[in-house]
């Protein structure tokens, strides 16, 4: 998921996409955890993406400031 494609959604967006992906990180986490994770990659690209929308909504917390 690209920066530019997170900083065209609303708020209400980023944070629910935000959820989304800390439930799919936990579940991950769970798995790799046990040894049934498939691809351990997909943990590396859920918490890029986690933080490139929290990073995305700090952003847009400043410039409302």
């Amino acid at each position: 998921m690209k920066a530019q494609e997170l900083r065209e959604l609303t708020e209400d967006e980023l944070q629910q996409k935000e959820k989304d992906l800390a439930d799919q990180l936990f579940k991950l986490r769970f798995q790799h955890a046990v040894g049934q994770v498939e691809n351990a990659m997909k943990l590396r690209t859920i918490r890029r993406d986690l933080a490139r929308i929290k990073t995305v909504r700090k952003e847009k917390g400043r410039r409302k400031e």
